[in-house]
């Protein structure tokens, strides 16, 4: 059964929830009204996927196509605006108030179910080998171009893993890791809605990505947490190897397949978070404010 996004919305907060919620308290988790998740309810019911305000066996296998099925992490980059604490380790793995800035990451993709794990790795590639105490099941691939041409190159290594899959920036700080979910309903993008920016940012019109630029107004900040469902991340492969071999395709980030060279190819949506959820630290001053142990630096 296709479900639609509100039938989607109320059956994966159910699935989370375990059961015992309220109707009131589905509106309030998921921002629906009360009318429309009472109305909701009812469908899902007759269609055998609730019962007794309960997820059902039948609401659970309707669910599965939207499962995420692996997350994929760009690791491989030097980090040139966090030297001198980068020389020696990559970004990704510097700690912040002692923890890794990519186990953020990892530890909300391994609470919410998602096994299969890969990092593209570059720069000092042998040290991500530590992360394998902790998350044993990673798999690693290595980018030997990443000095040399920017993350499409890493895109390049697993084009054809991105099906049901999440990609993601692995030197974002994640705050709030309920931004990783089990399930996700169509491809998107993380983004913060603000007035002014003059960092990387989408143009929407009904939470459809139409523009990605460098500053903007009335628009939302990028993140680099994005989904991509199984029609989109089939897509992408060949998608992601036709801009790698442009003229100056290797400069290219690999966003730019499909938010700009192909983006009638896709309808991708801006799943909104807060600064408050999420950080890339991309300097050392802004590495100073979040922990003071690196002021000497």
């Amino acid at each position: 059964m296709e479900l639609t996004r509100t039938q989607f919305e109320i059956l994966s907060f159910l699935e989370a929830a375990g059961g015992g919620t309220t109707q009131r308290g589905i509106a309030g988790a998921t921002g629906l009204s009360v009318g429309t998740v009472n109305k909701t309810l009812a469908q899902l019911a007759d269609a055998g996927l609730v019962a007794r305000g309960r997820i059902s066996a039948g609401g659970i296998e309707a669910l599965e196509p939207y499962r995420v099925r692996r997350a994929v992490f760009f690791a491989a980059g030097f980090g040139a605006r966090l030297v001198p604490v980068t020389l020696n380790t990559p970004k990704s793995l510097i700690r912040v108030k002692g923890v890794r800035i990519i186990d953020t990451l990892l530890d909300a993709v391994i609470a919410a179910g998602i096994g299969e794990i890969l990092i593209v790795r570059g720069y000092f590639g042998e040290q991500f080998d530590q992360l394998l105490s902790k998350y044993p099941g990673i798999e690693f691939l290595e980018n030997p171009l990443y000095n040399e041409s920017n993350n499409i190159s890493s895109a390049m290594r697993v084009r054809c893993r991105l099906q049901n899959a999440y990609v993601m920036e692995a030197d974002l700080l994640l705050r709030n890791p309920r931004l990783i979910t089990k399930y996700q309903y169509s491809s998107n993008y993380l983004g913060v809605p603000v007035e002014l920016t003059d960092d990387w940012c989408f143009e929407t019109r009904n939470g459809v990505i139409t523009k990605l630029r460098v500053g903007g107004r009335n628009c939302h900040h990028m993140f680099g947490v994005s989904y991509w469902n199984r029609e989109d991340g089939a897509k992408l492969a060949d998608h992601i190897r036709q801009v790698y071999e442009m003229p100056g395709g290797r400069e290219r980030y690999w966003d730019q397949a499909p938010l700009e060279c192909f983006k009638g190819d896709y309808e991708i949506t801006v799943r909104e978070c807060t600064f408050e959820d999420i950080t890339e630290i991309d300097t050392i001053s802004e590495l100073k404010r979040l922990d003071e142990s690196y002021r000497g630096v």
